[in-house]
């Protein structure tokens, strides 16, 4: 647990909490710690306008001090955003481990836990408005990590239409995104453009559109044209209690990290740190 010691400890006794063995540490009383991971961020940063002093004075911070703890191999993944908006706690993981190779953007997937079983949103958090090459890369990032969870991905490419029935840019576009997914991987069962209504309803699915490959085992994992699409529909869910929304999971590091929802329940910080585990387990396999 990285932060104030004495406040830690504070919140440990007055909620009566037993936590035998678990290291807590201030970074800004790691000195020599602090001094070693700013020369290495300033090294990585010096060419984008990042001083050594500025350095030392970033790595005061727990949410830089904590990604480097797993970049120098002290602990496996960081879990942070309880008290901090979204960018400020993504940033610095951005920074500190980048992208994995090959992949031009990272997304953020949520975990909605429904009376259909787990289903996967993305991108929900971090992509504006992704590209037809972004919708690629978000797309199999996606399918890996649910992969991960021992899952068979089954993927709508959500859009307004369904296979042409409406024109315009978000039809197109997802259309486009399937055409490329198939040729570079054959046997992802991925379709769109497609409504989230016929994606979820086999029935709706089969009488209109029976040549979908989305036809006969339910739709597990849904990507969204906008951003604005995703974090819109996975808050209507959580707050309508249709579903239960565990995440962001962040998707396109090199390591593992994740960022918590403001005021998450501690069930929700379980959640994401079982998550971590999976993830850093999975990264170090590769």
């Amino acid at each position: 647990m990285l932060g104030n010691k004495e406040k830690i400890q504070k919140i440990i006794n007055e909620n009566n909490i037993s936590l035998d063995g678990v290291q807590i540490i201030d970074p800004r009383e790691e000195e020599e710690k602090m001094n070693q991971y700013a020369e290495w961020f300033f090294q990585k940063r010096l060419r984008r306008g990042v001083t050594l002093h500025e350095a030392k004075k970033i790595m005061r911070d727990r949410h830089y001090f904590a990604p480097m703890m797993v970049e120098f191999g002290e602990a496996d993944a960081v879990i942070s955003g309880l008290t901090k908006n979204y960018p400020s706690t993504i940033k610095p993981a951005l920074q500190i481990f980048g992208k994995q190779d090959g992949i031009s953007k990272v997304a953020g997937m949520y975990i909605m836990l429904s009376n259909k079983g787990p289903l996967f949103f993305s991108d929900t958090t971090v992509n504006i408005n992704p590209t037809i090459n972004d919708l690629v890369d978000i797309t199999t990032l996606t399918y890996n990590a649910v992969k991960n969870f021992n899952l068979n991905p089954r993927i709508a490419l959500l859009s307004y239409s369904n296979f042409g029935s409406a024109h315009g840019e978000t039809p197109t576009k997802m259309a486009s995104v399937r055409n490329i997914l198939k040729e570079r991987f054959p046997s992802m069962v991925v379709d769109g453009d497609i409504q989230a209504n016929i994606a979820l309803n086999q029935k709706l699915l089969r009488e209109n559109f029976p040549f979908s490959e989305l036809c006969g085992d339910p739709v597990n994992t849904f990507i969204f044209p906008k951003l604005s699409a995703g974090n819109i529909a996975y808050k209507l869910l959580q707050e309508l209690g249709s579903a239960e929304a565990v995440g962001p999971v962040l998707l396109g590091l090199k390591k593992s990290a994740h960022v918590l929802q403001l005021g998450s329940s501690v069930r929700e910080i379980v959640n994401m740190v079982s998550i971590a585990v999976v993830d850093a387990q999975a990264k170090e396999a590769k």
